[in-house]
């Protein structure tokens, strides 16, 4: 059995899958993120005196606006009816760093992972940004899916 990719149609060429048959479940998704930084640059952001601002609130709207946007990023993603989208920050001290958690949740006919997975990139490329002028060796790691709910794959935990 070869397992075949749902975005290629028999040709090879790129297509949006067909959704239309599908019935609406409730859909969740949970990723995850790591930014790596120099210990005094998390603790200028936990202190809330970056020189460019409140760097957590700042990460935080700029995750729920790339999810909800989405589909606009990643060419072949249906647009969805996000019903939440929340996004938590975890400093850690060794390694020094913040831990990114997005959750998307929709009652639709294709999952949200893409959501949740774009909002965690976003909120670590807009630490980088908020914290640059004082960290530029800053790096990310670990984005990836830790959870799904719902649809004909049924649950998913990493």
């Amino acid at each position: 059995m070869t397992a075949r990719l749902s975005h290629l149609n028999d040709k090879g060429e790129a297509r949006m899958v067909d959704v239309s048959a599908k019935e609406v479940t409730s859909r969740t998704a949970r990723a995850e993120g790591f930014v790596a930084m120099a210990p005094g640059t998390l603790e200028l952001i936990l202190a809330g005196k970056a020189p460019k601002g409140d760097v957590l609130a700042t990460a935080r709207i700029a995750a729920i606006m790339a999810a909800k946007r989405t589909a606009e990023l990643i060419p072949l993603c249906h647009s969805l009816p996000l019903s939440e989208v929340t996004v938590d920050f975890e400093p850690s001290r060794e390694p020094p760093g913040l831990r990114v958690q997005a959750t998307a949740k929709v009652d639709a006919k294709t999952g949200v992972e893409m959501e949740a997975l774009v909002a965690v990139s976003i909120a670590c490329l807009t630490i980088y940004d908020m914290a640059k002028a004082v960290d530029r060796e800053m790096s990310f790691s670990g984005i990836r899916l830790v959870e799904k709910t719902g649809g004909r794959s049924g649950h998913f935990k990493r």
